[in-house]
C-alpha cells in the first residue's frame, strides 16, 4: 500500500509541476499509532505500545511511509527545474507534543476531548463526537486529541508554531524564500 500511495502523492505533485506549481510543502504523517482511535480498534498488549503508550506496529508503518515520501521529495528535486519542495516532519512535531504534553502545558495527551464519556481513551467509533450522548471536555486547551483522530486547536497551535519555525523542514529555508 504505502508503493501505491506514494507513486500517487508523486504523480499529483508532477501533475501540479505541469500546470505552473513551483512551491511546495509536503507534510509527512504524525504518529498514528498515538490516535485514540487507533488504540481502541483492539486490546494492545502492554509489549505491543511504547513508553507513552502509542502502537509500535501502527507507528512504524507511518515511518516508513514518511522515509518513503522524505526519498520521493530527494527524488523530485532535480527533477523538477525551478521547483522548491519542501518536506516537514510532521511526525516528530506531533510526536515530541505526545511524548512531553505535560511540558508544553497539556494534561490529557491521549485522551480525546469530545466523546461518549468514558473509557480510557474517551472514544467509541459508535459514538462519535457530536452524537448523542458524547461529551466535551471543560478544559480543551489542555488536551492534544480533540475527538480521537484530529487535533485540538491548542494541539493544532503548537503543531503550526513548530512548523513555521523551519526546524522540522528540509530543506531548512526561510518561509520568505519558500513562499512570497
Amino acid at each position: 500500500m504505502i508503493p501505491y500511495f506514494i507513486s500517487e502523492i508523486g504523480n499529483a505533485i508532477r501533475g501540479l509541476y505541469q500546470q505552473g506549481a513551483r512551491r511546495f510543502w509536503v507534510h509527512n504523517t504524525g504518529p498514528l499509532g498515538c490516535l485514540p482511535k487507533v488504540l481502541t480498534r483492539r486490546n494492545y498488549s502492554p509489549g505491543e505500545l511504547d513508553e507513552h503508550g502509542c502502537a509500535i506496529s501502527v507507528n512504524k508503518g507511518a515511518l516508513e511511509f514518511n522515509r518513503e515520501l522524505f526519498t520521493l521529495c530527494n527524488q523530485l528535486r532535480p527533477q523538477m527545474e525551478g521547483a522548491v519542495i519542501v518536506y516537514v516532519d510532521v511526525y516528530s512535531i506531533k510526536y515530541d507534543l505526545i511524548a512531553n504534553s505535560s511540558t508544553y502545558g497539556f494534561e490529557n495527551a491521549m485522551t480525546a476531548c469530545c466523546g461518549y464519556g468514558g473509557g480510557q481513551y474517551n472514544y467509541k467509533s459508535t459514538s462519535l463526537c457530536g452524537a448523542p450522548g458524547s461529551e466535551v471536555c471543560d478544559k480543551r486547551s489542555q488536551y492534544v486529541n480533540w475527538d480521537g483522530t484530529h487535533y485540538t486547536e491548542a494541539a493544532n497551535r503548537f503543531v503550526a508554531t513548530q512548523i513555521l519555525s523551519t526546524r522540522y523542514s528540509n530543506p531548512r529555508l526561510a518561509l520568505s524564500d519558500v513562499f512570497f
